[in-house]
């Protein structure tokens, strides 16, 4: 049945390409093909499962028409993608221009997160790793408990006060909570200077522009929803406390140099530039995500180097917000240890998905380890529910970026050659494979 399908696509794919050509098509013209097919198929499963595609701003032709959305076609659906899979063989490396096959491999990798999260979404589940290497291309280390306990210890020496330290930490945070009333102007202060600095290494399209909302009752802390025309809609979630740090860490994530710019370039580049109408789809659940997470929470480190973040933050942002720059230092310094914390959040994900974890013990770990508030140690719970293995694309997608980005051009050395080697990622179709092996 499968063969019968594959020639098939095959046939129509070729006969799509030689529309407009009187002579055979060219393997570009059959790539082009593949692409819409792509699309179609992508915004297809879409219509079914709501968290699937993330953006879209290509032909309005290629969205699929509406259908009845009680059955989920799962077969039909994963005949299609392996269709297409096969297909994209033929774009072997010795048969093909690198570009093709390099395209090829690309748009392979994503139909790969295809199939896994039709299974997914129809109940079909298989280990964390395993989902995560399907989904993003990658697997994360794992850490076992003493690693947490170890940096905790270190916190226990920076913190000051008494107590657990949970409840030292979160007083300290607390001398740099924003107050409701502040936190438009400093937000608009933190996208203001991120953009600024993107903008003094990289000529954004003309016209390129943001919205910001405030929302309520997410799981997560900042969205991005990209519509296409260089335009973005973001949003921050203010029904959870939002300190100090998160106004540039979000301006930077979600704005500049983060989603906004990286879908910005390639909507630019490839889409427009090159015609590629792949890139005009972003599914959540794919290679491309890693990429996209990975380099919006390096990208804070890109506009604020070093100690600029704390800087801009103590001159800036603190008096902004009508607070005290006092306990500043030993607040970043704790940040920094929280930083390397994060990977226990996947632990917790871990933990949830494959090991029958309870969510008390999973609260433990995320208050304990992760130094989350009880609110936010609820929230992050359902954000795992919700995203499940998405977690590791934000501490192992940064480090994947990071040691790419920098066994080239270094730290802080030559920031030139950095924010070269970023642009160049941020305007090309990479996964986490093509970055592990260069």
């Amino acid at each position: 049945m499968l063969k019968k399908y594959v020639t098939a696509l095959i046939i129509a794919i070729l006969a799509t390409s030689c529309a407009t050509h009187e002579k055979t098509a060219s393997p570009a013209d059959r790539l082009d093909s593949v692409a819409r097919e792509y699309v179609k198929l992508g915004l297809s499963i879409g219509q079914f499962d709501g968290d699937f595609v993330d953006a879209y701003y290509g032909p309005d032709s290629l969205r699929p028409a509406k259908t009845d959305t009680s059955h989920f076609p799962k077969e039909a659906l994963l005949q299609k993608t392996s269709a297409l899979k096969h297909v994209l063989a033929t774009f072997a490396p010795d048969a093909a221009p690198d570009t093709l096959a390099r395209r090829a491999e690309w748009l392979t990798a994503q139909l790969t997160a295809f199939e896994r999260r039709i299974q997914l979404f129809s109940g079909t589940l298989v280990p964390f790793d395993s989902e995560s290497k399907e989904l993003f291309d990658a697997v994360a280390p794992v850490y076992e408990e003493q690693y947490f306990k170890d940096l905790i210890a270190k916190l226990d020496r920076l913190l000051p006060g008494q107590g657990s330290i949970p409840e030292r930490y979160q007083k300290l945070a607390n001398h740099f909570l924003i107050p409701q009333n502040k936190i438009d102007t400093v937000f608009r202060t933190a996208i203001a200077e991120a953009r600024k600095r993107t903008l003094a290494h990289y000529t954004l399209p003309v016209g390129e522009d943001f919205k910001l909302e405030y929302v309520r009752d997410k799981p997560w802390s900042g969205y991005n929803w990209y519509k296409g025309n260089y335009k973005s809609v973001i949003q921050i979630n203010i029904s959870q406390p939002i300190y100090i740090e998160r106004a540039i860490d979000l301006a930077c994530h979600e704005g500049y140099p983060g989603h906004h710019v990286y879908n910005a370039l390639l909507e630019k580049n490839l889409f427009r530039g090159k015609g590629w109408t792949e890139i005009s789809l972003y599914p959540l659940f794919s290679p491309q995500s890693l990429i996209a997470e990975g380099s919006a929470n390096y990208g804070i480190s890109m506009a604020f180097p070093g100690d600029e973040q704390r800087e801009f933050c103590k001159s800036v942002l603190i008096p902004v917000a009508g607070l005290d720059t006092a306990m500043s230092y030993a607040y970043f310094k704790a940040l920094t240890i929280r930083s390397a914390l994060n990977y226990a959040r996947n632990e917790v994900a871990r933990g949830l998905l494959d090991h029958g974890m309870s969510d008390r013990e999973a609260k433990r770990w995320l208050t304990d380890y992760c130094l989350l508030s009880e609110k936010g140690a609820s929230d992050y719970l359902r954000f795992i529910r919700k995203y499940r293995s998405y977690v590791i694309n934000y501490n192992y997608g940064q480090d994947i970026v990071k040691k790419y980005i920098e066994s080239e051009s270094g730290t802080t050395a030559d920031a030139g050659r950095r924010w070269k080697r970023f642009e160049a990622l941020l305007s090309n179709e990479n996964k986490a494979s093509d970055l592990l092996k260069k």
